[in-house]
């Protein structure tokens, strides 16, 4: 329930940031530079306190952090969203098949597994360049084996009991016994395997602004809140770095606790 809370209040404040920012932290219009690297608590030009300091640039911390969640939040929904979509077709076709399609399919997946999921992102965001949706389609690439995986062997699982087979003896289109048969059955172990890789396209995605190659300085991101302050770092002005840190560690543990417990509602084998 405290991670689930956490999850919450992170979404809503995402989703009401306009609303709870005291500032918006990307207009340049509003942002003075007399305000650059205030402590927390000071009270800028503005005449608000700045709780959790500013940055280089005047920009509020709590309100850039807020506007991060956001893009966070989306990209992870996002990638997430559209892996699922994609590694279950891919591992329902596979399961419902089998053969040489099934080996090839599973080949190429357990060949993409074998890497890790950071390298791959690295290369395709290098190939596709910057931007919000580059950088959705190279996660998606990077993550929809892991839900191929489950897919399949959920699926194939079911694909040798018998009212399967008692399925495909009859006229039944495919996408009718793909989808009313195997893949219901697939979605408990989906679920859980949705909710850890939202919180992993989160972290990449971090881990790829603040290497410079997600998203651009010009939109919110807590990866490149936190490569912004890096530098200041060692001359004392920790908060640039370290709140927005705080607020990516929090929602990934979050988000990957409540995984964790949707796993234990979802397993038939643990007692109450």
């Amino acid at each position: 329930m405290a991670a689930l809370t956490v999850v919450v209040v992170v979404v809503l404040m995402a989703v009401l940031a306009p609303y709870v920012a005291p500032q918006d932290p990307y207009n340049q219009e509003a942002l003075d530079l007399f305000d650059a690297r205030l402590e927390p608590g000071e009270v800028g030009s503005g005449g608000y306190v700045h709780w959790l300091g500013t940055d280089a640039a005047g920009r509020d911390i709590f309100s850039a952090i807020l506007y991060g969640l956001r893009t966070s939040l989306i990209v992870g929904v996002m990638a997430g969203t559209l892996a699922l979509i994609l590694g279950t077709t891919v591992g329902l076709i596979a399961a419902y098949y089998g053969g040489r399609v099934e080996a090839l399919i599973m080949r190429i997946i357990d060949l993409q597994l074998s890497l890790p999921a950071i390298l791959l992102a690295l290369v395709l965001v290098a190939m596709l360049g910057q931007g919000l949706m580059q950088l959705v389609a190279a996660l998606v690439a990077a993550q929809y084996a892991y839900f191929a995986r489950t897919t399949h062997g959920a699926a194939s699982a079911e694909r040798r009991k018998d009212y399967i087979e008692a399925a495909l003896s009859t006229p039944l289109p495919a996408r009718h016994v793909l989808f009313r048969h195997l893949l219901p059955n697939a979605l408990p172990p989906l679920i859980v395997v949705a909710t850890v890789q939202v919180a992993n396209s989160i972290a990449l995605e971090a881990t790829l602004s603040f290497l410079g190659l997600g998203l651009p300085l010009t939109q919110p991101s807590l990866g490149s809140l936190i490569s912004n302050g890096f530098q200041f770092l060692l001359s004392g002005r920790y908060w640039i770095s370290i709140y927005p840190g705080i607020a990516l560690m929090l929602t990934v543990v979050a988000i990957n606790l409540v995984g964790d417990q949707v796993r234990n509602v979802l397993n038939p084998r643990r007692s109450r």
